[in-house]
């Protein structure tokens, strides 16, 4: 069955490269919510995440002569959302009351360096954090927020049941988010790269 739906995922490609309303449509009606709930957990407002979903298939639709994707868009569209999310996360940060936050930060003496984090040094710490955690866990964290993947396609990966995959994957983000305390928001943006 699954082999059918790739198959029908490649034939509504095809089309939609050659300018199929209706195969645009159909990519949308598979896609649409799941990019919506993936949007909604970092935005925690309908609207940015409605907007967001919008977005994606706007330029879903626009350069469709270019997608290269011939299987499944599933990884594009969610990496049009990850771009969408850190430009709307970094739009935040301009705002007055962040700027505020770094002026004060700027005045700390060099002894308050860790709030002068580089991205890079942030990103390793986040890689570093996620090998302290057991093995299954960061196989899942792994597989589910880098790559995509769903729970049903880890578990068949792992040899894991299905409701395994979800709770190794949950006690895993917990884990991270009290040791990462506040940067957990933008962890999960961090473990797509």
């Amino acid at each position: 069955m699954e082999k059918h739906i790739n198959n029908a995922e490649q034939s509504l490609i095809q089309a939609l490269k050659q300018g199929s309303h209706k195969a645009f449509d159909r990519i949308y009606q598979m896609y649409s919510k799941r990019l919506y709930a993936y949007s909604l957990q970092f935005t925690k407002s309908p609207e940015e995440a409605e907007d967001i979903v919008q977005d994606v298939f706007v330029k879903i639709w626009t350069n469709r002569d270019h997608i290269r994707q011939n299987e499944t868009l599933r990884s594009l569209l969610f990496i049009m959302a990850k771009h969408h999310l850190i430009n709307a996360y970094r739009s935040r940060l301009n705002h007055p009351v962040y700027e505020e936050y770094v002026k004060y930060t700027e005045t700390l003496s060099a002894d308050d360096a860790h709030y002068n984090l580089e991205y890079n040094e942030f990103a390793q710490y986040v890689r570093s954090t996620i090998r302290t955690l057991p093995p299954t866990q960061q196989k899942v964290i792994v597989l589910s927020r880098m790559q995509q993947l769903s729970n049903k396609e880890i578990a068949e990966k792992l040899s894991l049941s299905k409701q395994t995959v979800k709770n190794q994957l949950s006690l895993g983000l917990k884990s991270l988010k009290d040791k990462l305390g506040e940067v957990s928001f933008i962890l999960t943006l961090l473990l797509i790269n």
